[in-house]
């Protein structure tokens, strides 16, 4: 029956959360086009026809919405309207722009639905489209869930088409030329005797011309830039030193400052005593905000030394103190009474016979820990606030500052910034509120907030913490029945319990990685447990995907194994999905899976579903006596389309060093309510002589365009344990595995 008996519940909740929110009316709006923000500052002589293209006499501006925080999504964004456009490569400006509804996200429609990605139903569908409009309604602006390809591929090429073939009417209107008789090369219509006009020249004619819409769009076959290596826009910037992030920007007249909060997470400060950091050099002035206290200076290092010298009276924490303790509401919570949603019941895996495999798993906290770290300048004033950061949440943020600071949030200035990494961190708002109380004390100053590493790891909002109970039956050689249960936190309650929205359903986090893997087993039981709210949790990259898909594949590889399965050919049996088969298939190609080995070496499959990307990796590791040292990792991917291959290559050689790093090092634990892990030097990732080869094979099968940069984190753990087993005869079944064995 799998998930169908959940759907109706489901959507119902879908449902009631609409109307509490007070769009059931939204049929009728959802279907209308929001307005485009660029039309109300438009100057004399300018010209827009969609929310993505400005053009004037000098330049051609291109919005680029979506936040970049190191994916390349702005190059990507301009690729996408510069192919349909015909503009020369990096002859445009690109701009974040404003927030605005008109830039909301319609790829966060697929994971707001209880479907698997490859359940392309009229059911499905209908729900993806109920879900998109609601967010429509909402004007969710974001970044995240790997969904800036998917929302953008049609809507930014449609945008580049809707330009270019204005501009054409603007030059025959000009000419007198019919439009059928005019074409368009790197920034020009030509006419038909050669001579040219530039799209700068037609800007003051083309804002008198009616958007020309529903314009065909180009075959792939004749693109000149997607599907081919790209020079990203920001990589001569970044290889020479000069590009600016958030934390390098300056205003004229700004101060410094930055905060100490209770490092026992939403925790209370009870008292403190400043009078020696008051006494410090360059400090201007110390004062309380929201459970802690801010210091503002004449330079960040002094503001830091000021909150340092602070001593301070905190409060406890609303979480268990010790860490034993999240673990113990873990273990408690595999009750009827806490189950949060039964996602798959195929055939009946209690009555399967066969011989049985059981274990437990433990995937821990994990920290982002973003190079940069969480900073803001604001400028407060009678007029309203001005705020320039990198967020991934633009017009959330407004209505967050405008909350902090007593205004509306059309009294918002925002001016989204380059982020210097992520990881989910930057959807949270606790900085940016903290940054605002700072500028309200010093209205009329721009201040700039900046954490110091230690601050930034005590108030992130680490990876949610899982446990998984499971069950493997085998028989004949084969994986005939799988039993897994995985109790965690809702991560999307204690986010969204932070913007002050509730979660009306499950929380398909809990099960993500596991329930939406589409094998084909004939007996397969999900439930996802849902614990107490422990430490507040955020979404850490690839989400539910990281901890439940390590539980899920490492209890069908032990299966496998019992079985004396091939564990490639085993989960190729297995398989349901022509896509992911294939995934596997390749990635076992790749590898040579099957090749004659080291006696020292090991090689480990995993398969992880991540935001409908089928991921299949091998990692090949050799035990030297008793270190391992990890050689070589082929993945394999299928994201529909890959529109740069340097960049995905890239993109995804990254994603294998973090999810790898992470799962061999790394863990937030809490002692007396406060994080134990306050720097890099105790959450550390993978070093650079410990990164192996990495082989990448973008794969095209799909009929949707997905995004790549969550997919290859959540497959590294399983691999790599799957890895170790092969090459050691040791199963690790928690994360961190530097727990367990020494990585050379």
């Amino acid at each position: 029956m799998g998930i169908v008996s959940s759907i109706t519940r489901r959507t119902f909740l879908i449902g009631s959360s609409a109307i509490a929110g007070g769009v059931a009316f939204g049929i009728f709006a959802a279907r209308q086009e929001p307005e485009n923000p660029l039309v109300a500052t438009l100057e004399e002589g300018e010209a827009t026809f969609n929310p993505w293209v400005l053009i004037d006499s000098e330049k051609v501006t291109l919005i680029a919405p979506h936040g970049d925080k190191g994916q390349g999504v702005l190059s990507t964004q301009a690729a996408l309207i510069a192919e349909e456009m015909d503009l020369d490569w990096g002859d445009f400006d690109v701009s974040f722009g404003e927030p605005s509804g008109a830039y909301w996200n319609r790829g966060f429609a697929e994971e707001g639905v209880p479907f698997m990605s490859t359940d392309d139903s009229r059911m499905a569908e209908t729900m993806r489209g109920i879900v998109g409009g609601i967010t429509k309604l909402a004007q969710v602006q974001g970044t995240g869930g790997s969904t800036s390809m998917p929302d953008s591929y049609v809507k930014l090429r449609e945008a580049g088409a809707m330009a270019r073939e204005t501009l054409k009417a603007a030059a025959s209107a000009k000419t007198g030329v019919p439009v059928s008789d005019l074409k368009t090369e790197i920034g020009k219509v030509i006419l038909p005797d050669g001579s040219e006009l530039k799209y700068t020249d037609l800007a003051a004619d083309a804002a008198d011309i009616t958007p020309i819409k529903d314009t065909p769009l180009r075959d792939p076959s004749e693109w000149k830039y997607l599907g081919k290596p790209m020079e990203r826009l920001d990589i001569v910037a970044k290889s020479t030193g000069t590009m600016m992030y958030g934390a390098d920007l300056s205003v004229d007249g700004m101060k410094f400052a930055t905060v100490c909060v209770n490092p026992r997470q939403g925790g209370e400060m009870l008292g403190f005593d400043a009078t020696a950091a008051e006494a410090l050099p360059g400090v201007e002035k110390v004062f309380p905000i929201t459970n802690g206290v801010a210091a503002v200076a004449s330079n960040t290092w002094y503001a830091i030394q000021a909150v340092r010298a602070v001593e301070f009276d905190w409060g406890p924490a609303p979480y268990p103190a010790e860490q034993d303790a999240h673990w113990t509401a873990l273990e408690n919570s595999f009750g009827e009474e806490n189950l949060d949603s039964e996602w798959r019941n195929d055939g009946d895996v209690t009555t399967v016979e066969g011989e049985k495999v059981e274990a437990e798993y433990r995937s821990p906290y994990v920290a982002h820990a973003p190079l940069e770290p969480m900073n803001a300048i604001v400028k407060v004033t009678d007029d309203g606030v001005e705020i320039w950061t990198g967020h991934q949440m633009p017009i959330f943020l407004t209505q967050q500052v405008a909350a902090v600071a007593g205004i509306e949030p059309e009294q918002v200035t925002f001016h989204n910034q380059f982020m210097g990494g992520s990881f989910g961190h930057r959807l949270e708002f606790e900085h940016i509120k903290q940054a605002v109380e700072v500028a309200m004390e010093m209205k009329g100053t721009p201040v700039k907030m900046t954490y110091s590493r230690e601050e930034d790891f005590a108030h992130d909002f680490p990876r949610h913490i899982s446990m998984g109970r499971c069950t493997g039956v085998h028989a004949d050689g084969k994986v005939v029945g799988l039993d897994v249960a995985v109790s965690s936190p809702s991560v999307l309650a204690s986010q969204g319990g932070r913007l002050g929205q509730g979660l009306p359903g499950p929380d398909s986090q809990i099960a993500a990685g596991a329930w939406n893997n589409p094998y084909g087993f004939d007996n397969y039981r999900m439930r996802a447990y849902r614990a107490p709210e422990l430490a507040p949790v955020s979404s850490w990259r690839a989400v539910g995907a990281n901890g439940a898909g390590f539980i899920f594949d490492t209890i069908l590889d032990e299966t496998i194994h019992a079985a004396g399965a091939d564990p490639l050919e085993e989960r190729i049996r297995l398989m349901d999905h022509e896509p992911s088969r294939i995934a596997l298939e390749t990635v076992g190609e790749m590898s040579s899976w099957g090749g004659e080995l080291a006696p020292n070496q090991g090689r480990g499959v995993a398969y992880v579903e991540s935001f409908g990307v089928p991921t299949a990796q091998v990692v090949q590791v050799t035990n030297d006596d008793g270190f391992i040292k990890i050689d070589k990792v082929w993945i394999a991917l299928d994201v529909g389309r890959v529109l740069d291959p340097v960049n995905f290559e890239n993109l995804v050689q990254g994603g294998v060093v973090f999810g790898l790093g992470h799962a061999m090092n790394s863990e937030i634990t809490y002692s007396d309510g406060m994080a134990l892990q306050t720097n890099y030097h105790a959450h550390e990732a993978m070093r650079l002589y410990q990164t192996p080869e990495i082989f990448v094979r973008g794969l095209e099968n799909q009929p949707k365009m997905r995004g790549v940069g969550e997919p290859p984190v959540p497959v590294a753990a399983p691999s790599l344990g799957n890895a170790i087993f092969a090459a050691t005869g040791q199963r690790i079944r928690e994360m961190p595995f530097n727990k367990y064995v020494d990585f050379v």
